[in-house]
């Protein structure tokens, strides 16, 4: 889109700061979007835009929900603001109990969040403050995962895994990381789990052997690596994690930002696996997208480790302002409505299938090296441009969008997430969106 377009009404685009985006080339030739409503997208111009991406992986229900805008509206109107430190307000309670309704099995604390950074930097305070609590103060070593992405708190990025989001800042001492489990060679084209890799779990007991059990508090990983490029663990991976986390009394976090409220069919990414983590991190999902907001679930035998001494006394000094904010919970609580009365984790279940058809059915297009999914998530790699890594994912990301298709470009890798709305024909023009694209990519 160029200047021309916008002719005299260009909006001013140099005061916001824009996160996760080359400022100086997005503001020479802006890309803005500026209206939605279920799968699609409007921009200043009028052009439809059918969403591949459900915003940013967390608009699950779709765009423009009535219920949503209604719920937040009323809330606004009844108590638009009020503590949680030290004071209380109906709805958290509320959504804290809705939310216990849907969670895996024992995952029945909720501590709110305004976002997935906080939710991550929560659960790893929460996990040193119950080893503390047990008389085990010296467990605070933090284990990650190579190509991890738990946020951008300080917490988030030291046990997180990806070299950009960490080489400028300062990460925390005593962490360390597992690693990656994405296997070109041997699991490319693989349709769900991988074949090979559930080995790679126990390069926890060599860490272990290194700094000694009795030290790390917790393990940290993405049931589906989505930012790295939707990357589904191996089959076993994450029930040998758990087992080896059991054998050493080192807590098991799931970061289910991405996976969480129905991506994979389920609930939660726990529901799919089997395998049930200490703590989970959400946010995304749970209000559709439409206000930020984050939950960390917890086990009951962490949150009551916590619960001993005077009863005046804090027993967590961590929150946020907006821990439980009011017009968030509504907005949740209307969208668990949405989820439940649609049926919406089912019908991902069973668009799955045509989901995983319609991708795989993209391998015969140039330069395509990969091709991975799992419930509604998806990945086509490319072989990168000689000396140019990144640039044809760039140009993807311009041609899809040109064609009235957004899609998320991570290097050369194009991640698709639809909404959970999404039906058999809006499925195929995806692909055929993409199709042409591809087809047209030197």
């Amino acid at each position: 889109m160029s200047d021309g377009e916008f002719g005299d009404n260009r909006p001013d685009l140099s005061a916001f700061w824009m996160p996760f985006t080359a400022n100086r080339q997005f503001k020479a030739e802006p890309r803005l979007l500026a209206e939605a409503k279920g799968m699609y997208y409007r921009t200043p111009e009028g052009q439809e835009v059918l969403d591949g991406t459900s915003g940013l992986w967390c608009v699950n229900a779709g765009h423009g929900r009535a219920e949503i805008a209604e719920a937040v509206s009323r809330q606004i109107l009844t108590l638009d603001f009020a503590p949680t430190f030290q004071m209380g307000h109906p709805i958290a309670f509320e959504f804290a109990q809705a939310l216990t309704a849907i969670a895996p099995p024992g995952l029945d604390r909720i501590f709110f969040t305004g976002s997935g950074s906080e939710s991550v930097d929560t659960a790893l305070k929460i996990a040193m403050a119950y080893h503390r609590s047990r008389g085990e103060g010296q467990r605070t070593r933090l284990i990650g995962r190579e190509k991890g992405y738990h946020g951008v708190g300080f917490g988030g990025i030291s046990v997180g895994g990806l070299v950009n989001n960490r080489r400028t800042f300062l990460t925390l001492p005593g962490t360390d990381h597992l690693p990656h489990t994405f296997d070109l060679a041997r699991n490319a084209f693989s349709r769900g789990q991988p074949e090979h890799g559930a080995e790679l779990a126990d390069e926890l007991e060599r860490i272990v052997a290194l700094h000694g059990g009795e030290t790390i508090a917790a393990v940290i990983v993405e049931p589906v690596a989505g930012s790295a490029g939707v990357l589904p663990p191996p089959k076993g991976y994450l029930q040998r994690l758990r087992s080896i986390c059991d054998k050493h009394g080192i807590l098991l976090i799931f970061d289910e930002v991405i996976t969480g409220f129905g991506r994979l069919g389920t609930p939660f990414a726990s529901h799919y696996f089997g395998v049930t983590p200490d703590l989970m991190t959400t946010a995304k999902g749970i209000t559709n997208g439409t206000l930020p907001m984050g939950a960390v679930f917890v086990k009951r035998e962490v949150h009551d480790a916590l619960m001993h001494g005077p009863e005046g006394a804090i027993e967590l000094f961590h929150g946020y302002t907006y821990s439980g904010h009011p017009v968030a919970c509504a907005a949740g609580l209307a969208t668990l409505e949405i989820y439940g009365r649609e049926d919406l984790f089912a019908r991902c279940a069973a668009t799955a299938p045509l989901w995983e058809e319609a991708i795989h059915g993209m391998a015969d297009l140039p330069h395509v090296i990969d091709i991975r999914n799992i419930g509604m998530m998806g990945a086509i790699e490319l072989a990168p441009r000689d000396g140019e890594p990144g640039a044809r994912g760039y140009e993807i990301l311009l041609g899809a969008l040109k064609a009235g298709l957004l899609v998320r470009a991570t290097g050369d890798v194009i991640a698709l997430s639809p909404p959970l709305i999404a039906s058999a024909d809006d499925i195929g023009k995806l692909f055929s969106l993409l199709r042409g694209v591809l087809s047209n990519i030197k």
